[in-house]
């Protein structure tokens, strides 16, 4: 079983690098990185996409962050499910190899460790 500390410290690190690097993606993203824009022209997707998944990206890093308001942290951490979820499937329904299939759902697990881990102060309590 995991201590106090040790849960403590394993959620902040899996916050900090699942946020950090999906904010620091959302940022590529509305700035139309060449790669991103080379991966949007790869998967069938229109660029203007980019800005509508970079700003749900870097709003929803800021939420899973920022202290108080569980049930937007929710909604973010449901997001990033769906935002990774749909990235992956729409590298294998294009054909790509395995790597860039499973590379959205590294990203994933993060996300999902730093949900299970959370304090009780940043989980949503049903009324």
């Amino acid at each position: 079983m995991i201590d106090g500390k040790m849960k403590t410290t394993a959620y902040w690190i899996t916050t900090i690098l699942g946020a950090g690097l999906l904010f620091i993606g959302g940022l590529l993203f509305i700035t139309h990185g060449e790669h991103q824009v080379a991966e949007m022209n790869h998967l069938g997707y229109p660029v203007y996409f980019l800005i509508f998944l970079g700003i749900g990206r870097i709003l929803g890093s800021i939420a899973i962050v920022i202290p108080r308001f569980p049930r937007l942290k929710e909604w973010a951490y449901a997001g990033f499910v769906f935002d990774l979820v749909g990235a992956s499937a729409s590298h294998a329904f294009v054909g790509d190899s395995l790597f860039q299939i499973a590379s959205p759902l590294i990203f994933l697990v993060l996300i999902v460790v730093s949900w299970v881990l959370r304090p009780p102060s940043r989980k949503f309590k049903v009324q």
